[in-house]
């Protein structure tokens, strides 16, 4: 089971580096007056939420109290948004925009409210974290096959306000869902990812994932994004930057498909093979009928060769990597991050990375069909367990 100790972590060291700060760098609430126009139900939904966060400040002066009682809205947005889409309302965005609103609440404290720089970036992490569902993992004691998954925020906002990430769905609707398969329950947990370098390159997947490989406290992990018009699995992921695409915060690494650059980790490159290997059950979920077929993708793209189907990692040892199979941008680099830590800690739990078809805007009946067939996927890779 994973461990409870999450509960309390927003009052630790190791919880408030888990998230880049966010307190100089307010891009993505700048989208907030764009969107109330465009998505004013949507940005509005969790209004009655984002109300109760400057009562909340003003109610005590005891940092650590604060930091829980702010943490804990961060937690109920999250809950009450997986609620909604679990009950008939499936739209990722509502969170989104939620978990904005509450961010530039902080940022926009009266005066009257005393709050140093420091303190306000505590609250602001402690927000950030808690309302991606990063402390509302919990798997029941009957739980026999434990499946963690994880989905992205919303992004390229600038093109399309209204954009919606079915990844982001497929997390919130699978949240607590559980299954029967081969006489044993399957419960997934979900969190959900920031398109943010920032934060990658601070290791929040390294802290999310480490305690999980090193305990082996699931069975499963998937992490799922976006991708093309079909599901794909992406069976060698690189190691390197290429997409010359902004993230959330319209931040670009300078890396391009010419001049591919490692992602880094707390301050250093990031070591690791050019390419790693999956380790998912492909040959069970490629089996998957549904209204998108499901493709065991082995393209990449190496400085040496260009783009072609890898028919093995020995092929890739001596490369240098500019795109795995989804790409160079943040889908390909979490899958990345996730193997390599696999591999590192010799840990036997499966692990890979599955792309989406896409979508414009937002198809709700369309990313309805995602879940349903990415839940037949994670299915098909528990009964292979």
């Amino acid at each position: 089971m994973l461990t409870r100790l999450w509960k309390t972590l927003p009052l630790t060291l190791s919880t408030l580096i888990c998230l880049q700060p966010v307190l100089a760098n307010q891009v993505e609430e700048s989208r907030l007056p764009a969107a109330r126009q465009a998505l004013p139900q949507v940005v509005e939904r969790y209004q009655g939420i984002t109300d109760r966060l400057l009562p909340t400040l003003s109610q005590t002066s005891n940092e650590l109290i604060l930091t829980r009682d702010v943490a804990l809205l961060g937690t109920r947005l999250w809950q009450q948004a997986v609620a909604d889409v679990q009950s008939g309302n499936p739209d990722d965005r509502a969170l989104y925009w939620g978990r904005l609103q509450l961010r530039q609440t902080l940022n926009d404290t009266p005066a009257r409210i005393k709050l140093a720089d420091w303190q306000r970036q505590v609250l602001l992490n402690a927000v950030d974290k808690n309302s991606r569902g990063m402390s509302d993992i919990h798997f029941d004691d009957d739980a026999q096959l434990r499946i963690l998954v994880t989905g992205f925020d919303p992004f390229f906002l600038d093109r399309d306000i209204s954009q919606s990430n079915p990844s982001g769905l497929v997390a919130m609707s699978l949240d607590g869902k559980k299954f029967s398969v081969g006489g044993k329950t399957a419960q997934i947990e979900s969190v959900m990812i920031p398109v943010r370098f920032t934060d990658f390159d601070e290791g929040l997947i390294e802290s999310l994932l480490t305690p999980v490989y090193r305990d082996k406290q699931v069975d499963l992990v998937v992490t799922v994004s976006m991708g093309r018009d079909q599901f794909d699995l992406e069976r060698f992921v690189a190691r390197n930057r290429s997409a010359a695409a902004p993230d959330n915060r319209n931040l670009l690494t300078g890396a391009d498909k010419a001049h591919p650059k490692p992602p880094m980790f707390q301050g250093k490159v990031l070591n690791g093979p050019e390419f790693i290997e999956f380790s998912l059950p492909a040959q069970a979920m490629t089996q998957v009928q549904g209204r998108w077929s499901v493709n065991d993708n082995h393209t990449v793209t190496t400085a040496e060769k260009g783009q072609f189907d890898a028919q093995s990692i020995g092929e890739l040892t001596q490369a240098t990597s500019v795109e795995g199979g989804g790409g160079g941008y943040l889908s390909n680099e979490i899958s990345y991050r996730a193997l390599r830590l696999q591999v590192l800690m010799n840990s036997p739990i499966p692990t890979g990375h599955i792309h989406t078809p896409s979508i414009k805007g937002h198809e709700p009946q369309t990313e309805q069909q995602i879940v349903a067939q990415t839940l037949q996927l994670l299915q098909a890779a528990a009964g292979a367990l």
